[in-house]
Parts: C-alpha cells; sequence; structure tokens
C-alpha cells in the first residue's frame, strides 16, 4: 500500500511490544473464530450467534470484548505481534490506517460473489468509507451520523412552525431562542467536540485536505464560511463557551430548555425517551442538518467489519458477515443496541418506518459525508477543534485560526509527503 513503508520505524518497536503479549492470547481454541468488537455491541453479537452457529456447526465464534479506550492500541501491537484476530469491528476512520498497515483483507471479490452483501442496498457514502485506492475493505456494520435534536415546542412560541431549513433561517431561530442573561441559549456545542464543526465543514464544496490529502485545505472560502458561522454562534452568544465536561446532564438541560438544539447521534434517541418525563416527550424531534443554502450533508459515522489479512478463516469470518448483513439481523441488531442499520431494506422493519425520530436519521444518510481516508485524520480532527476553541475564546480570528490549522495539517502530514514524494521519484 502506499503509505506502509511510513510505518516501518516504530513498527520495530511496536513488534517487540507485541512479543511480550503473545501469550496473552493462549488461550483461545485454534479453531475458533475470533472476533474482537469494542463496546456493547459485544453482547449484542453474543444473543445473535446462537442462529448462525445452528446454520453453520462447523464454525465455532469466540467473541472478545475490548473496551474502546484501549482498542486502538491493542489492534496496532496485535498486528505487529501477529496475534490479530480473524475479523473485527472497525471504525471507520481507523480503516485508512490498518490498510496502510498491509492488515486487512480485500473484500471486493467476495462481494461480487455474494448474494447477501448487495453494495446498491447500502448508503453510498457509508459504503465509500470502505473504500482505499478503490478496493473495498470493510462491510459497514452500523451507522451514525449527527443531526439536529430540537424542542419543537419551543420553536412554535418563537413563531417557527418547522425547523431550519438552511443557515440563514437557522440564525434567526438561534437569535429568538437565546437568552445569555437567563443562561438559556439557542444550541449546545461543547467546544471539545469535533464533530460539530466537521459536520459544517463537510457541507462545503471544498476538500479539508488538498495536493493528494498531504495538506491541510482549512483557509480554503469553504472551511473558512463553516468556521465563521460557527464562531459567530458562540461570538452572538447563542451558544455556551464549555465543554462536554462542563455539562452535567445535557438531557435534562434540554428538557428546561436551556439548549432548544443539541447536535448529535442516534444513540440519543433512546437516552431522550428515557431521561426526559411522559409530559415532555411530545416537545421534541429530530431534523436533518441544515446546509448553507438548504438540506445539508452530515457526516458519515459507524463501524464495519473486516477481516484480518492473516487470518486463516477468512471463508468462515465471511459467512459470519454475511450472515450479519442480513436486514433482518441489522434490525435484530438495531433492537438490541439502538445502532442504526446501513442497508436500506432494513428500514423497512416498523420499529424504525414508524418512528418519527428515526426517519430523520434515514433523511440524512442519504447525504452524508465521510472524513479524508488518511491515517492521520483523527490527530488533525483533534487538532482542528484545539485550534477552532481558541478562536471561541477570542485568542484568533478566523482567518488566523484557519491559517493556523493548515500549518498544523502540513506538519502532521509531513511524513505522507515524504513518502509519496520518494514514491513519486522511485517510479
Amino acid at each position: 500500500m502506499k503509505l506502509r513503508a511510513g510505518y516501518v520505524a516504530w513498527w520495530r518497536w511496536l513488534s517487540i511490544a507485541a512479543a511480550l503479549c503473545l501469550t496473552a492470547c493462549s488461550g483461545r481454541r485454534d479453531d475458533a473464530l475470533v472476533f474482537w468488537t469494542f463496546g456493547p455491541e459485544g453482547d449484542a453479537v453474543t444473543r445473535l450467534l446462537p442462529d448462525f452457529e445452528r446454520a453453520h456447526p462447523d464454525i465455532h465464534v469466540e467473541v472478545q470484548q475490548l473496551p474502546l479506550s484501549a482498542a486502538h492500541q491493542k489492534l496496532l501491537t496485535a498486528i505487529a505481534g501477529g496475534t490479530a484476530p480473524d475479523m473485527a469491528q472497525l471504525g471507520n476512520t481507523w480503516l485508512p490506517e490498518m490498510v496502510a498497515l498491509h492488515a486487512l483483507a480485500p473484500l471486493q471479490r467476495r462481494v461480487a460473489a455474494s448474494s447477501t452483501v448487495m453494495a446498491s442496498d447500502y448508503f453510498a457514502s457509508i459504503w465509500a468509507t470502505n473504500l482505499t485506492n478503490g478496493q473495498l475493505y470493510g462491510i459497514p456494520w452500523y451507522v451514525d451520523t449527527r443531526l439536529l435534536f430540537y424542542r419543537s415546542d419551543l420553536l412554535k412560541q418563537a413563531g417557527f412552525d418547522a425547523p431550519p431549513r438552511d443557515w440563514a433561517e437557522w440564525r434567526r431561530m438561534l437569535a429568538a431562542l437565546s437568552h445569555p442573561a437567563r443562561k438559556v441559549y439557542g444550541i449546545l456545542l461543547p467546544t471539545n467536540e469535533y464533530e460539530q464543526l466537521l459536520s459544517l465543514a463537510l457541507q462545503q464544496p471544498d476538500p479539508l485536505l488538498r495536493d493528494d490529502d498531504t495538506r491541510g485545505n482549512f483557509e480554503s472560502p469553504g472551511f473558512r464560511r463553516a468556521l465563521g458561522f460557527y464562531v459567530d454562534t458562540f461570538r452572538l452568544r447563542q451558544a455556551p463557551d464549555v465543554t462536554n465536561v462542563e455539562v452535567s446532564d445535557p438531557w435534562d438541560e434540554f428538557g428546561r430548555g436551556v439548549y432548544a438544539f443539541y447536535l448529535s447521534g442516534p444513540w440519543n434517541v433512546a437516552e431522550f425517551r428515557k431521561r426526559l418525563p411522559a409530559s415532555e416527550q411530545g416537545d421534541w424531534a429530530t431534523a436533518p442538518l441544515p446546509g448553507p443554502e438548504g438540506p445539508g450533508a452530515g457526516l458519515a459515522g459507524g463501524s464495519s467489519l473486516v477481516v484480518f489479512r492473516a487470518s486463516k478463516h477468512r471463508r468462515e469470518a465471511w459467512a459470519l458477515i454475511e450472515y450479519l448483513s442480513q436486514p433482518r439481523v441489522q434490525q435484530r441488531f438495531y433492537r438490541l443496541t439502538g445502532d442504526i442499520p446501513p442497508r436500506r431494506s432494513s428500514w423497512s422493519s416498523p420499529l424504525l418506518l414508524h418512528d418519527p425520530a428515526m426517519q430523520a436519521f434515514r433523511d440524512q444518510l442519504e447525504r452524508v459525508k465521510s472524513a479524508p481516508a488518511v491515517p492521520e485524520w483523527e490527530r488533525i480532527a483533534v487538532m482542528m477543534q484545539q485550534v477552532a476553541a481558541r478562536a471561541v475564546a477570542g485568542e484568533l480570528k478566523v482567518d488566523q485560526a484557519a491559517a493556523e490549522m493548515d500549518s498544523r495539517a502540513d506538519a502532521i502530514l509531513a511524513k505522507r509527503r515524504a513518502l509519496l514524494g520518494r514514491q513519486a521519484s522511485s517510479q
């Protein structure tokens, strides 16, 4: 792969560290299909497996749950030490890095031969997050995107009968709903979360990186427009300048009207239904993100199923992927976890079809965009938000912040430029 050589230096010390961990997996059955999951999805999978194993009595699946906080490092260590699982769930922002390490098996041929996994049934932009250099390395397992949770009753009281359809209308609503003297604001945008700013930036025509993804493009007109809208929301005191750790209970504050809008993901549908009293359940709704001039794009998130190149059980792993990809199984998975399915046909379940809060996500998923597919992206995204927080605090103007982001992104991407440069000169 393009960037594989770029990891050689640190790969050596990581291999040494991995050697110390080789005994950790010594208890696994040699014939077991080992599946790593991160977070609560592992519990759901174990409840789905009996049907799979009855249909495939020759396949024994061993599900190993890893804490999300340690998952990334454990994956790298396992790959370096030759103890990677047969398959795993993988966040789509991690996939480019694993491809760069030559760790994942390509899946395009298996999809072409499958009567179960049909690319045309998946939300197109979600499917695209699993492609690197035109090659498919993952199958979307569940998806998420961020959109607006809003207080429909407060909007109606302010004279608005529908959620915002563009940024100008959204700004008018934020102004009407904000009363900072009473500590009431139009929206909550925690300043240590990058997903909200990134969602606004992806609505612009300009890419976030340029020159074959080797340099930042934050000084582009599109990103500066998104950053300006974001910073102005704080400058106009339509959002409080707080981090998420300073908000003790966002659900309660949303219910009390401290915020009229909350930009979040599908997991919070269940949280609002659980945490708000029955008397307030008719006071909130969800809506797709507005764009600058009309319906906006959202961030393509979620998790995919991958098979590791070193696996001796690729056939068995693919059989499990096909099973977990069936619409009826995805619908069961949604009932168990609340994770929304990546296939359009899976949304035919009455549980999703007749849920207006979830239908907004169905709408948004047709207009999602992925973050740049480079291994360094998460570092860049965190940096972007750190600089944006300085602009929110008044330390930097928008143009200064964009220039600072470009400078820092260029430094993060220096190794990528050097590697691609050496590759070009050797051809």
